[in-house]
């Protein structure tokens, strides 16, 4: 198992792992072990970052801040993590219990994009940041040229936008319900802008569902 492991991560990453450890506790859902890979995705969050912001700051040399953050909030969201994870089969090596597997953590946004996170921290931890940008410049791909030529707004920038300029109250959202086991959850959130107007969206998280819900009330006001 651990030389079938080893073959896959060289094949991911590009890196042949000095020691597994690290990649299999970042492979290791807490359904499973106490070991899991929480530590490592607060760490590969962060390598991540670097590594995009260093990128997007090469590639766009005449886009200010405010539009390099737009475009780096875009392409580290937990659902482009857990498309990358899905690209390089990241479902078949989890280690989930029973219960987290039936209830379908091993296809689940929250789940997939953690853990590649995580995989990326155990990367830098045994290759380091060299290995680590090789990895995601990979991985990532097109995506960072594929966004087009202006950086993307983000909905809930954007409907704030809109209310500002058309004198509104500032959007409020509130989470209107919560569903599923704790490693699954799906969030339903209402967006309003005062008594004006109002829309609702469900995400795997309260960010996406309160993305969702903005993008939703910006098209309810053709913003």
């Amino acid at each position: 198992m651990s030389g079938a492991l080893s073959d896959w991560i060289k094949e991911s990453f590009g890196h042949k792992p000095r020691d597994l450890a690290g990649f299999e506790r970042a492979l290791t859902h807490g359904s499973q072990a106490a070991a899991n890979y929480e530590r490592l995705e607060f760490l590969g969050d962060r390598v991540l970052g670097l590594v995009m912001a260093e990128w997007l700051f090469e590639t766009f040399p005449g886009e200010p801040e405010g539009a390099l953050s737009k475009r780096l909030n875009a392409l580290v969201t937990g659902a482009v993590c857990a498309d990358v994870a899905r690209g390089i089969g990241v479902s078949t090596q989890l280690k989930l219990g029973k219960q987290a597997r039936d209830d379908g953590a091993a296809d689940s946004d929250n789940v997939l994009g953690d853990v590649m996170e995580a995989l990326i921290g155990a990367l830098y931890l045994d290759a380091g940041l060299e290995a680590a940008r090789k990895a995601i410049r990979k991985a990532w791909g097109d995506r960072v040229k594929t966004q087009g030529a202006a950086a993307p707004q983000h909905p809930k920038s954007a409907l704030q936008e809109w209310a500002a300029a058309n004198n509104r109250r500032t959007p409020a959202y509130d989470v209107v319900e919560r569903s599923g086991p704790h490693h699954a959850p799906r969030f339903t959130v209402k967006a309003s802008i005062g008594a004006l107007a109002e829309a609702t969206a469900t995400g795997s998280s309260k960010q996406e569902a309160e993305t969702a819900a903005a993008a939703a009330l910006l098209e309810k006001l053709g913003g």
